[in-house]
């Protein structure tokens, strides 16, 4: 699970990404493609053609971070995309729900109490 502090945006990057890329390549993608500021803190996420495999790049003060997720079985849900070189913005709630293979555009609660005590 990831933890994302109180102001920070979680971007969406719409489409597919080339998941050879790495910290260098996808902080210019967001600079050039995305028109968005790579070092301002936020998180950019990214899927490759397949989805089976997530990358989120953020710059945490004094560095990038890339955190990479490759899941087993399913794929990480992404929208259609509308605009090249779009994205969209997820809650915290969101993302921790794409990173764990939900489908987080409609959760389901799997999970009712049949009675009280």
């Amino acid at each position: 699970m990831m933890i994302v502090p109180a102001g920070v945006k979680v971007h969406l990057a719409l489409g597919v990404t080339d998941m050879r890329k790495g910290m260098d390549g996808l902080a210019a993608l967001v600079q050039e493609t995305l028109h968005k500021d790579p070092f301002s803190g936020h998180l950019f996420a990214f899927r490759g053609r397949s989805a089976s495999m997530l990358k989120i790049l953020f710059w945490d003060g004094n560095g990038l971070c890339l955190f990479t997720k490759r899941i087993d079985a399913g794929g990480f849900t992404w929208p259609r995309m509308t605009d090249p070189g779009g994205t969209i913005t997820l809650t915290p709630a969101q993302l921790a729900m794409l990173i764990e293979g939900i489908d987080w555009r409609s959760p389901e609660k799997t999970w009712r109490p049949a009675k009280a005590g």
